[in-house]
């Protein structure tokens, strides 16, 4: 079965290149988010696997993003979407309990890497 996956950016831009990647090698999208606060809701509804969340974006960022859907679902897996030189957000992320990260421009097998290495 396909791991169900959320992908959260809110350049639509970056959406539609992860979930590119994603679908190609096997992988279901099942939902989009351009903001923390929708990510939410979406996770509450979809129930996905997994979720590639962007760090920074308007309204509420990827950590608070993240911290609230970690209270939702503690064994929630969050893979962070960062651009280079966002080191100090990676770390904060990580230590919200994101799995692992992910550094723009996405290189596919990067991307596939993470997925695999988080959904063990």
């Amino acid at each position: 079965m396909a791991n169900k996956i959320l992908v959260v950016d809110d350049a639509a831009f970056m959406r539609m290149m992860i979930k590119d990647i994603l679908t190609k090698n096997g992988y279901e999208v099942v939902g989009e988010a351009s903001d923390g606060a929708v990510a939410i809701e979406k996770f509450k509804e979809l129930k996905p696997d997994l979720v590639t969340m962007d760090i920074t974006m308007p309204e509420m960022d990827g950590i608070t993003a993240l911290k609230e859907i970690k209270k939702i679902d503690s064994n929630a897996k969050v893979i962070m979407c960062s651009a280079m030189g966002q080191q100090a957000m990676v770390i904060d992320a990580i230590q919200a309990g994101a799995k692992d990260f992910i550094v723009k421009p996405f290189q596919a097998d990067r991307v596939i890497e993470a997925i695999k290495k988080t959904m063990g």
